[in-house]
């Protein structure tokens, strides 16, 4: 790369426009959308679709909800006109759809484009030619006055051969192809040359289309482009005013909606971005971008991973992980800070249908695109409570207070940190079993019953009768308490094995029924003054109280042993 000076490239020319209008406008409702997948992206193929592909793709475009789809270009090869022939012959085309037909301005290629178009009932002919100085100069080699009588030419042939085509109503698209290379004031000239070729009118518009065929400015400049252009153009009511940009600087969809807010009504562009290069603008984000604004895009993508299927299968590309909307970790977060506010926003959304959608970090809804929550949080070692706690309550229901949320999440950055990997849902609720349900420890409970008394000053307690197994030595306890818990508690400590104080509990249903299980948490803290949760699950919930006793009992013995063995160890991978 060149240094200190750049003396190899010049930025693009600005536009004078002073009193530009477009900065302070709001897009409020959808512009005319036209698919350029079966031209533009499939030129853009390493292995072009064949027809069968291609109708699978019309098929999809269609079901999404486009009225205007460029299926090919007639003229280039034998199957591009073959698949026009097999849309209209075989009735593939809705009656509300509009196919539209790329041609460059030929007289030959223009004949035989019209050739393709018989028993049509719309057609869009879109022609075009090259007007940017560069391409005029080393490409054609012609001046200005010569490429403008190309242009015309050409539409004039258009207008000649409509009698050929009976019963099909034709629109005119005139596109001077390199629009964002061509001075301003040339592109205005060759475009009206063009409209006072074809005479449209208010009712029969023309569709001139400004193409960024390549992106070669910032968006604003791009934006100030379509604004002089719309403000300058001679009976503006009769045009539509297209765009069709590219991505070459990466900003393909930002220039696209500041076109619209210049005044452009119409945007050609393919699914996910595919197109020469670096490709040509992704109508997806477009239409979601609108959607998440509160404007319907009138464009379908309620399941977008199908979308995404036929498209990937027709193509032979794949949607990158991080695509906007479509790919398969947009809606994920890692991160433990935005896994903490994710939850506590599910926690707290409106669950009306309709309700204003307000969660940290997810503009969108994924369900509104028939994805899931379940890839909404996964844990690695970037994650933190939050998420270990979104995951085992949105997978598995299991609640956990907030204290225990911190312990069960440093277990799970322990064995992030140890494998290096994502650590999957499922291995989550082994890590969590592992750790708190299964009994590991010295103390295993063998038989507990209760029994409620009443004194004569009608003071209830309880008396708890237990045989627990110490390190294999049966042990018979007995004591009074105030519940089950309080009365184990003052039972275990009494045989000077263990000493604790319980610090809180918490318990909910895991399902519903006569056999639900109920989850039981509780806290307690040792002699030392450190604390240790246990977890249990039981239909009996007085029973899964006392076995969350016993896990958190044989956890804080088990630490104080520095019985550290390594959790991944103990779960499947």
């Amino acid at each position: 790369m060149q240094k200190g000076r750049i003396t190899k490239y010049q930025p693009c020319p600005q536009i004078h426009l002073p009193d530009r209008q477009w900065p302070s406008r709001t897009i409020t409702t959808a512009p005319t959308w036209c698919s350029v997948d079966l031209r533009d992206g499939n030129q853009a193929l390493a292995i072009p679709m064949g027809i069968d592909e291609k109708l699978a793709m019309f098929q999809l475009l269609v079901q999404l909800g486009f009225k205007e789809i460029e299926v090919g270009f007639p003229s280039a090869s034998q199957i591009e006109f073959d698949f026009i022939r097999r849309l209209i012959e075989e009735n593939h085309i809705p009656e509300d759809v509009t196919i539209q037909v790329l041609v460059q301005a030929r007289e030959e290629l223009i004949r035989r484009t019209f050739e393709s178009l018989h028993g049509a009932h719309r057609a869009i002919v879109h022609l075009y030619n090259s007007t940017s100085p560069l391409q005029r100069r080393v490409v054609f080699g012609l001046d200005k006055p010569e490429i403008i009588a190309i242009a015309t030419r050409g539409t004039q042939l258009v207008k000649e051969l409509l009698p050929t085509l009976p019963g099909t109503e034709v629109t005119f698209e005139y596109s001077p192809e390199s629009f964002s290379l061509t001075e301003i004031e040339f592109s205005l000239e060759i475009c009206e040359a063009v409209v006072d070729v074809w005479q449209p009118t208010p009712e029969h518009k023309i569709i001139l289309n400004l193409p960024a065929t390549v992106e070669i400015s910032t968006p604003n400049v791009h934006a100030d482009q379509i604004e002089w252009f719309c403000r300058h153009l001679r009976n503006r009511e009769t045009a539509i005013i297209s765009l069709h940009t590219h991505n070459d600087r990466g900003t393909g969809v930002a220039a696209t909606e500041l076109g619209l807010l210049a005044g452009a009504d119409r945007v050609e562009g393919t699914l996910f971005g595919n197109g020469e290069r670096t490709g040509n603008v992704d109508i997806v984000t477009l239409a979601l971008n609108m959607y998440t604004q509160g404007v319907d895009p009138f464009l379908d993508f309620s399941e977008i991973d199908a979308v995404r299927a036929v498209y990937e299968k027709c193509t032979r590309l794949e949607v990158p992980i991080r695509q906007p909307y479509a790919g398969e970790l947009v809606f994920t977060a890692f991160s433990g800070s935005h896994q903490d506010a994710i939850n506590k926003g599910m926690a707290a959304q409106d669950p009306e249908p309709g309700a204003l959608w307000q969660i940290p970090y997810l503009p969108i809804d994924p369900k509104d695109l028939g994805r899931s929550y379940e890839a909404i949080i996964r844990i690695n070692s970037q994650s933190g409570k939050g998420g270990v706690a979104y995951v085992l309550e949105s997978e598995y229901g299991y609640q956990l207070p907030k204290a225990m949320r911190i312990e069960f999440g440093k277990i799970i950055n322990r064995l992030a940190d140890e494998t290096g990997e994502e650590i999957l849902n499922r291995q989550i609720l082994e890590t969590f079993e592992h750790e708190y349900l299964k009994p590991r420890g010295p103390f295993q409970i063998l038989s507990f019953r209760t029994v409620q008394e009443v004194d004569l000053l009608n003071h209830e307690t309880v008396e708890c009768v237990a045989r627990v197994s110490h390190e294999g030595q049966i042990h018979e306890l007995r004591a009074r308490g105030n519940g089950p818990i309080d009365a184990f508690t003052r039972a275990l400590n009494q045989t000077k094995l263990v000493q604790f104080t319980v610090r809180s509990y918490s318990e909910h249903a895991l399902s519903q029924g006569a056999e639900a299980r109920a989850a039981a948490y509780i806290e307690i803290q040792n002699d030392k003054g450190e604390s240790y949760f246990g977890a249990a699950t039981e239909t009996n919930i007085e029973l899964t109280s006392i076995k969350a006793l016993v896990s958190a009992v044989n956890r804080s013995v088990r630490a104080t042993r520095k019985e550290t063995d390594s959790t991944y160890d103990k779960i499947s991978v």
